[in-house]
């Protein structure tokens, strides 16, 4: 009889330690390599260096190391309506794709364009990174012979 009781135990032992959930205390800063500082707010993560608020923009650049490449207007490359952005604009001239930052950020690459400005008002596949800018070419050639690139992207606006 006294084996039994103890049988019984083993059960509500088991879930008492291992079924319940336990709180764990959330770290209030973590620092990687590739940005100056990410804290937690309630459940998510906020990277500081790339919360992209006007006051923030204007008291210091932020740069982001980005993969740069080249798209055209063929359906191979786009969807069915391959001379309309994602955000419902005809494409021209200083149009680039990112999934990351919001329509009408404008961004820079410096290293490839100098000062020209460019602006986010499309969007790529789903797979694709955050920091991975797709920059629009009349002919699709062009954008073949720009090829991939790995530079600084400035976001200023």
């Amino acid at each position: 009889m006294g084996s039994s009781k103890f049988i019984l135990k083993i059960p509500l032992l088991l879930v008492f330690l291992f079924g319940l959930p336990s709180l764990a205390e959330t770290p209030k800063a973590v620092f990687l390599p590739h940005q100056k500082e990410v804290l937690f707010q309630e459940n998510t993560l906020i990277a500081q260096d790339l919360i992209l608020e006007k006051k923030s923009l204007e008291e210091k650049k932020i740069k982001v190391f980005a993969i740069v490449t080249g798209y055209s207007s063929t359906e191979e490359e786009t969807d069915e309506t391959p001379f309309i952005t994602a955000s419902g604009k005809l494409v021209e001239d200083g149009i680039v794709a990112n999934n990351f930052f919001p329509f009408g950020t404008k961004i820079k690459i410096p290293e490839l364009f100098g000062d020209k400005i460019f602006v986010v008002e499309d969007r790529m596949r789903k797979d694709k990174l955050k920091f991975h800018f797709d920059v629009w070419f009349n002919e699709k050639e062009k954008a073949k012979s720009f090829g991939v690139n790995f530079t600084w992207v400035e976001i200023v606006k």
